[in-house]
């Protein structure tokens, strides 16, 4: 599987740089003084600076939930997922949704959380304990 890329707006790189390497744990790439590349999970991430930025949240309901939109993030490995999530907990990342587990019992059930980086950008990770379901109906 080859990797994705993805370019979001932040209102300011410094704070944003040091949240996505030191709270998410991404590995720094190429810069310049109004952007960053990241390792994301293998993924190639990049923040770009954005002097007016206003972040728009909207939601949708899912499973009980109030899903922001727009929002991103990567499918992680089970246990994967269980470490990152105990590490958002050590940096005390206020979650948007808790991470718990959706559609429990049904098709596609997966554990998933969602939060905001410092300009409001919101991203869920999730996994499957069954990778298999990712695109199941």
């Amino acid at each position: 599987m080859q990797p994705f890329h993805l370019a979001v707006p932040v209102h300011d790189v410094t704070l944003a740089r040091k949240f996505y390497k030191e709270v998410i744990g991404c590995a720094e790439g190429r810069s310049d003084t109004r952007w960053v590349d990241f390792d994301l999970f293998g993924h190639q991430f990049v923040i770009h600076q954005k002097d007016d930025l206003l972040v728009e949240q909207s939601t949708n309901p899912v499973d009980g939930h109030d899903v922001p939109i727009p929002h991103f993030g990567v499918v992680l490995e089970w246990e994967q997922w269980h470490e990152f999530a105990a590490r958002l907990e050590e940096h005390q990342i206020e979650f948007v949704i808790e991470p718990g587990i959706r559609f429990e019992g049904q098709t596609g059930e997966q554990a998933t959380m969602f939060f905001l980086d410092p300009s409001g950008n919101a991203l869920e990770f999730k996994a499957f304990k069954d990778p298999s379901q990712l695109f199941a109906s």
